[in-house]
This record gives C-alpha cells, structure tokens and sequence, in this order.
C-alpha cells in the first residue's frame, strides 16, 4: 500500500509541477505578446500620425501652389501687365496676351507657374512645351450662326 501512496504522491506532484510550469509559461508568453501587441499598437499610432502631418503638409502646399499660381501676375517677377493674363489651370496655368491691354497684342505666351522645392514639369506639360517650341500652334475660329 506504501507504493501506491508514492507513486500517487509523485504523480501529483508531477501533476502539480507541469501545471505550474504550463502556466507560467503560458503567463510569460502572454505578457510578452501583449507587450508585442502594446508596441506595434504605439508604432501604429506614430506612423498614422506621421501620415497625417505629412498629408496635411501636402495639402497646404498644393493650395499655396494654385494660390500663387493665381496670384502670380500681380507679383513682382511677373514682367506682364497682370490684365493681360487669362488664368486656365490645367494643364498650363495662364496664357499672356502682352500688348492686349494697349490694343495691339504683340506675341502670345504660355505660362506654368510652379512653387516650392520641388518644381518639375509634368510629362504632359513637357509635351506641350515641346509642342509649342517646334511650331505645332495654329489658330481655329469657329462660327456658328443660329437657324
């Protein structure tokens, strides 16, 4: 009857001594990927934050962009009489008509505008300057008389 005591006993503390040891390390494991989850969470909230600024970043400097854009004939690099200048937008920015203001329009010039650091032509802008620099402009007068 002794045996059976010992080994019961040895089985229950066997017993014991897995169970303590699982969850322990279930403890661990859980605290360590809860710890996981806590950082990714933060670094998460950073980034979104991050994008955030920078979009707000981005915005303020397109609309400071087509601000100027419309602003720009009454600025001082702006060497044309300011009502000589018709605003279009997209995809050049104005058409200079200089010499329209006295009656006698002397050359016509197309304009981009940029702002900020970073001014580079769009491709189809470059097209266009292409375009026009080898001559590819002509006139179209279009009259439509009602029945």
């Amino acid at each position: 009857m002794e045996a059976g005591w010992i080994i019961l006993i040895s089985l229950t503390i066997f017993v014991t001594t897995f169970m303590l040891a699982y969850y322990l390390i279930k403890w661990r494991y859980e605290r360590r990927f809860y710890q996981w989850i806590q950082a990714e969470t933060f670094k998460l909230e950073q980034e979104k934050q991050h994008i955030s600024q920078a979009a707000i970043s981005q915005s303020r400097a397109v609309l400071g962009g087509k601000f100027t854009e419309q602003l720009a004939p009454y600025l001082p690099e702006f060497k044309y009489d300011p009502t000589e200048a018709r605003f279009i937008g997209s995809p050049i920015d104005m058409v200079v008509f200089p010499g329209l203001a006295k009656g006698d329009p002397e050359e016509i010039v197309i304009m981009e505008i940029k702002s900020g650091k970073h001014c580079h032509l769009t491709s189809q802008q470059k097209k266009i300057r292409q375009l026009i620099e080898d001559g590819m402009v002509r006139w179209e007068f279009i009259e439509h008389n009602e029945l």
